[in-house]
């Protein structure tokens, strides 16, 4: 029988991200671990309402979320450990402001350039709910058929309440092609 442990927030291991806005007239970065789907034309982006970022967010109503893989932990990381309020962290990474407006990571192997709709606010979270305006990938991690491929990319996963960074694992099969037995479908 499973135990009841309350009331938690588990439903992690995540992607990890660098959300990226512009400050003025250079980038500012922080490290995020909530990022979501909700629906197939919006993401969520949840930040402390503290954050730094939040302002320069709501000000441009732009902003990029760069995947995480192993060559840009080190910075990621770092970008979560400092406040943009504090420490220009415009130089942490290479940049080039993508078609929409958004600052975008040179070596991130993926980025969402996205404009804001709305901002949902819960008890010290803000939430930007967001268009997808353009989408980058690293040639790389394209397969022949201009697909994603994840299986190149290897985004670095996020893992709360213990703060562990975990690598993407092996394919365990295709969506919908584990039949139960006796079925007839």
């Amino acid at each position: 029988m499973k135990k009841n442990i309350g009331s938690k927030l588990a439903l992690y291991p995540m992607p990890i991200t660098v959300v990226g806005a512009i400050n003025g007239d250079k980038p500012t970065w922080t490290l995020v671990g909530h990022i979501g789907i909700i629906g197939h034309d919006r993401v969520m982006v949840s930040l402390a309402a503290r954050h730094f970022i939040n302002e320069k967010i709501k000000e441009t109503k732009k902003l990029s979320i760069n995947l995480v893989d192993e060559r840009i932990l080190p910075q990621a990381d770092y970008v979560g450990s400092v406040s943009g309020g504090k420490m220009d962290k415009s130089d942490v990474f290479a940049y080039e402001v993508g078609d929409a407006g958004a600052p975008v990571i040179t070596d991130a192997p993926l980025t969402l350039e996205c404009s804001v709709l709305d901002v949902y606010e819960t008890p010290n979270f803000e939430s930007f709910i967001c268009t997808i305006d353009n989408t980058y990938v690293a040639e790389e991690h394209l397969d022949a058929n201009g697909k994603i491929n994840y299986n190149t990319l290897k985004p670095v996963l996020f893992e709360f309440p213990t703060y562990q960074y975990l690598k993407t694992g092996e394919v365990l099969g295709k969506c919908l092609s584990f039949k139960r037995k006796g079925s007839e479908e």
